[in-house]
């Protein structure tokens, strides 16, 4: 089967979910204007910037389990790296990134202070072999950040005292995972796990701590979490369809009906978002993704990239439908229907669907209504 009618069942399929969430019940509730949520939930302690517990969308699927996998086993998606997390050498990442953090001046002192502070942290080089600074602003302290105050939410909502302490901890082990899995079997000194931890995953809590720095992220730019829904392959092994992904939108009139919208994870796609008054939106945006992790030196790492676009509906800010396409090494095309649009009796179940650059069909199903099953079911065609 061809590209082409792939692509058109997939955006047939894109627009009759679009439809079908559309037609609401006519008693429902209709949800607050251009998607804006309360920050206050009724018996429940704190505010709520990020997490409104919805049974429906990305959202439904917010767990500390997922957040691990989803961003600890990211960095899969590049295209010279192993799907299969069986094929890790976690012991000598675990050794190594441990050892480089224990030893930052180890580290550091290799290349110099520097090089480090301007290939890593100081925004002055737009040559991207020293522009690394990039991703660890945007993932690691805004998207570090925001994740923890969403675990933080998550389990205040879920009656869990200590919340901040529990977030913590899920961070702590989300980050560590992801620079072991992307260390794998290097032995020697590394900047990155360096300047990931110590500096912009610390800054990122730390920020987000702030009441009013979570507010003006959720409340002025619309940030929130709109991540993969993983599945794993019991045939192949493979992780498939996971990867942590955000969202910002900035309203560009009064009534917020037309946003700038800025879509990223190991990409990065600018575009333009469209709301109706009951919260259901529309963006599309276009942009790069990380297509090789390439080493710069025997220091520090950088990306090689792709082109990337891809057309979102979403309520409420929690996402329903992302269609996406890029040219990498797993899938030319991917389309994710996540929980909210099918009901099966008490099951909500989502779906993923995905075309490689071979034109192999792949999919996979994960159900929003068994909460702490992080992972669903994969499977080539």
């Amino acid at each position: 089967m061809t590209t082409g009618i792939i692509l058109g069942l997939v955006t047939a399929a894109l627009l009759g979910a679009c439809d079908l969430l559309a037609q609401e019940a006519p008693n429902a509730s209709p949800p607050p204007p251009r998607g804006s949520l309360p920050d206050t939930l009724a018996g429940r302690p704190g505010t709520y910037y990020y997490y409104h517990g919805l049974d429906y969308g990305s959202q439904s699927l917010v767990h500390p389990l997922r957040l691990i996998l989803n961003g600890g086993f990211g960095i899969m998606q590049i295209e010279n790296r192993d799907n299969r997390p069986a094929k890790v050498m976690y012991g000598r990442g675990m050794r190594n990134v441990a050892d480089n953090l224990v030893r930052p001046w180890w580290s550091i002192g290799e290349d110099g202070l520097w090089d480090f502070l301007t290939r890593e942290v100081i925004p002055i080089s737009v040559n991207r072999g020293q522009a690394q600074y990039w991703p660890n602003y945007m993932n690691h302290l805004l998207g570090g950040g925001m994740s923890y105050r969403v675990m933080e939410e998550y389990y205040r909502y879920h009656g869990r005292s200590h919340s901040g302490l529990w977030a913590g901890g899920t961070i702590f082990v989300y980050h560590f995972l992801n620079e072991v899995v992307e260390n794998n079997d290097r032995l020697g000194p590394s900047v990155d796990p360096v300047a990931d931890f110590w500096i912009f995953n610390t800054a990122g809590v730390w920020l987000f701590n702030k009441e009013w720095v979570a507010r003006f992220f959720a409340t002025k730019l619309h940030m929130n979490d709109w991540s993969y829904q993983p599945t794993i392959n019991p045939e192949t092994g493979e992780f498939q369809n996971n990867g942590q992904n955000y969202v910002m939108k900035y309203h560009l009139n009064r009534a917020g009906s037309r946003s700038l919208f800025y879509h990223w994870g190991t990409h990065a796609e600018l575009g333009l978002s469209f709301t109706d008054s009951q919260g259901r939106c529309l963006s599309f945006g276009v942009g790069l993704i990380a297509k090789n992790l390439l080493d710069i030196d025997e220091l520090a790492k950088t990306v090689d990239l792709a082109v990337s676009g891809g057309v979102f509906y979403d309520r409420n800010n929690s996402l329903l439908v992302g269609l996406q396409f890029a040219r990498t090494k797993d899938y030319a095309y991917r389309l994710n229907l996540y929980p909210g649009l099918v009901r099966l009796g008490p099951l909500r179940p989502g779906f993923f669907a995905a075309l490689d650059q071979e034109d192999h069909l792949s999919g996979g199903i994960t159900f929003g209504s068994l909460h702490h099953l992080p992972v669903g079911l994969g499977l080539d065609f």
